[in-house]
């Protein structure tokens, strides 16, 4: 496996989109009667905000979403997001209840609950999160919940108010390689993403933690496999790896399509390392299949609650 060398940031090289970056749509009943209460109920989405490529997979097939809560304006501006950059509108106090009733319309089997970065709150938006948590627990006790948030500052007690609700899954994504961290992302730091994986397992051991990594943004296979074993060092269970897709001409430029055989090289490595599960491929996104790495002892909740 090679990785590009990057390029000067006055010529950036804009690469061609291979083959298998060519995504199927399907906009079926299912994924626009998503896209209809959605906009009823005034919910953003990340999947709408980021672009992401398998919002028709994941709508229109799965039942799955990822809401995207606190406003839709962010305080950062990572230069590989597509989310918009600003001052946030006022705290919704009543979003999580709001939230809550939509996935139990919706009757989703695994909801992701992400977050736009809330500098700007004392407590970076954790109990508008934790609250949003409790309110599908309580409309929709079948429903596995997984949080994705920011770092919330990096505050520890920030944290603890998010994993005293005791979410399915606690995600929360590294995003890059070490060397490039503080190119690609506003704020965030590399070691501060480690160690607010390292304490929510301390917090929860039973709650499986994961992050996710892009690829194609300059980082070699060495630097790739330190970032595993990082994450493993402090007991990480999932991990997803996907390619890097420039959102717009004003992100950073891709540096490198990485073929379905590398990432499969990569799944297989991730998993020789001790992950739990392991998603790489070059459509991959944070929350792709997210509903089937819940833990077993969620499954049985969920059994017995559909009995």
């Amino acid at each position: 496996m090679t990785s590009c060398k990057p390029t000067s940031k006055d010529k950036e090289e804009y690469l061609r989109k291979p083959d298998w970056l060519k995504i199927k749509l399907n906009t079926n009943d299912e994924y626009k009667g998503l896209k209809k209460l959605m906009r009823e109920k005034n919910l953003h989405t990340v999947c709408e905000e980021a672009r992401c490529p398998n919002i028709h997979e994941c709508w229109g097939e799965r039942r799955t979403a990822t809401m995207m809560i606190l406003g839709s304006v962010c305080t950062r501006a990572c230069r590989f997001c597509a989310v918009k950059t600003g001052l946030p509108n006022e705290l919704d106090l009543a979003e999580p209840e709001r939230v809550a009733d939509s996935v139990a319309i919706m009757n989703l089997k695994h909801v992701v609950i992400t977050m736009v970065a809330r500098d700007d709150l004392k407590d970076g938006g954790a109990q508008v999160l934790a609250e949003t948590v409790r309110a599908i627990r309580r409309k929709s006790p079948a429903t596995s919940v997984e949080v994705l948030p920011s770092d919330l500052g990096g505050v520890k007690e920030n944290l603890q108010l998010l994993m005293d609700a005791k979410p399915d899954i606690l995600n929360h994504n590294i995003e890059t390689v070490r060397r490039l961290t503080p190119r690609v992302r506003a704020r965030a730091k590399y070691e501060r993403s480690l160690e607010f994986l390292r304490l929510a397992k301390e917090m929860q051991p039973d709650i499986p933690t994961k992050s996710s990594l892009m690829i194609g943004l300059g980082e070699t296979e060495e630097e790739i496999l330190e970032v595993m074993d990082d994450l493993r060092a402090i007991n990480v269970d999932i991990m997803t790896i996907g390619q890097y897709l420039q959102p717009t001409k004003k992100h950073l430029a891709v540096k490198k399509y990485y073929s379905p055989i590398e990432f499969g090289k990569l799944r297989k490595i991730a998993m020789e390392k001790g992950f739990k599960h392991c998603e790489a491929g070059p459509l991959v996104r944070s929350s792709y299949h997210a509903d089937e790495q819940v833990n077993e002892a969620t499954k049985e909740r969920q059994l017995q609650t559909e009995l």
